[in-house]
């Protein structure tokens, strides 16, 4: 593998908006249901402890946290 290329496909590392974000929660039916999220291709999932905005290298963002 060449250095700095990347194999996963653009949907894997792209990452969402907030608004992209929003849309695809609105889908779900049920809108009581938790928001768990895992960082191990779904091995294990975590709940959201925090959600806040974050700087990184001049970037804002918004980061989805656990505290556990």
């Amino acid at each position: 593998m060449s250095e700095g290329v990347n194999d996963n496909p653009e949907w894997v590392t792209k990452g969402k908006t907030i608004k992209q974000l929003i849309s695809e929660l609105q889908s779900f039916e049920n809108q009581d249901l938790e928001v768990k999220i895992s960082v191990d291709a779904g091995e294990t999932f975590k709940c959201i402890s925090l959600v806040g905005k974050h700087t990184e290298e001049g970037v804002q963002f918004c980061g989805i946290e656990n505290y556990e």
